[in-house]
């Protein structure tokens, strides 16, 4: 996998990093010390998912349990840009 992300991993939200409801913007809400990152209801699925027991590939295959069609390449690049800024951690198996 290009993005570095293997199904394998354990993601979890960084220690600083917060998953909230936003009465305000009616949505999930990302929040670091770096800001806020609104998301819609996928993105909020797949961070509530990230708990560092569930693997890349469990989470997958729940959301596939959600969703029609769930892109695996998708749930990988959207957690890689989260490793990316910090706000994402990868535990391993």
């Amino acid at each position: 996998m290009s993005t570095g992300i293997l199904s394998t991993n354990r993601p979890h939200l960084a220690r600083q990093v917060r998953l909230e409801w936003d009465p305000v913007r009616e949505r999930q809400v990302l929040l670091a010390p770096e800001g806020v990152l609104v998301l819609n209801q996928t993105g909020a699925d797949i961070l509530g998912l990230c708990d560092g027991e569930r693997t890349v590939a469990d989470i997958v295959e729940e959301l596939r349990g959600q969703y029609n069609r769930v892109d695996s390449d998708e749930v990988h690049d959207f957690l890689a840009r989260l490793v990316a800024k910090r706000w994402v951690e990868l535990g391993d198996e």
